[in-house]
């Protein structure tokens, strides 16, 4: 594969960590013209909108780890994260929901005439259904290709033929929807053979707006309910998940709010 020189993004919107993971505090507003920005000056990096299984997931898993603080820029898409953010002091965080981002997003794109591209999707199929109801949704909207990889890692050979589909594209954006953390391990992966400005990861999006999985209420997202909703609808994939990562996050940032407490300015 052909490599390419790391060039200086265009400064991203501010961040705080929440156990060890940057997260922007910013809003969709901020998100979208950080986005348009780095489009136009041509610049490469990745984003995500990290869910608390990729922080939780960054602690335990280096490769995870990396990939997470990888990204040029990663928003809260879990509605606890936002509240991890204003208890350490950060009033103004918001959260920023990837399948909100992604929707709102395409619609300026749509306007705006930013090609993109779809990466991810259960089938073949299903990312056939989620292009065909992005395009009756937003019209104008160019999607210039779109890939559903295997649930296995690509060979070499199947690696070339994807950055080769991609670039040629000419996308501007690639969505990126595989799940977290495996997203953000292909996006940091492949991040130096891709020509396409922005690769955003936005996880189970896909899968709602294809309609495959209906998602929860607003009331259920604004009280950070969302996960029991989900596991309700899925609880084979996802009680492992939430499981174990729920529980190890909540004593993980008591310790953090403690030395927080303890110390504001440390």
């Amino acid at each position: 594969m052909p490599t390419h020189s790391p060039r200086t993004l265009v400064a991203a919107p501010g961040t705080a960590e929440v156990l060890g993971v940057p997260l922007a505090v910013s809003d969709y507003e901020q998100v979208i013209d950080w986005m348009d920005a780095t489009i136009a000056a041509g610049e490469r990096g990745y984003l995500t909108a990290a869910a608390v299984n990729l922080v939780m997931s960054a602690q335990a898993d280096p490769q995870a780890r990396a990939a997470a603080l990888g990204a040029t820029l990663a928003v809260p898409d879990g509605q606890p994260l936002v509240w991890a953010l204003r208890a350490l002091g950060h009033p103004r965080a918001t959260r920023v929901y990837g399948p909100d981002l992604m929707l709102r997003f395409c619609a300026h794109a749509a306007a705006a005439g930013i090609p993109m591209y779809l990466y991810g999707g259960r089938t073949p199929e299903a990312l056939e259904q989620l292009e065909r109801r992005l395009c009756e949704r937003f019209a104008g909207l160019q999607i210039v290709g779109a890939y559903s990889p295997p649930f296995r890692a690509l060979t070499a050979a199947e690696e070339e033929r994807v950055v080769s589909q991609i670039n040629s594209s000419g996308a501007a954006v690639v969505w990126v929807g595989t799940g977290q953390p495996k997203q953000e391990q292909w996006m940091l992966h492949m991040r130096p053979f891709l020509s396409a400005p922005l690769l955003v990861g936005v996880g189970a999006a896909f899968d709602f707006h294809a309609g495959l999985v209906s998602q929860a209420p607003h009331w259920m997202q604004r009280s950070g309910l969302e996960w029991m909703y989900r596991l309700l609808h899925e609880p084979r994939r996802l009680w492992r998940r939430y499981a174990h990562q729920n529980p190890r996050f909540i004593v993980g940032f008591a310790r953090q709010y403690v030395r927080h407490r303890r110390d504001p300015g440390g």
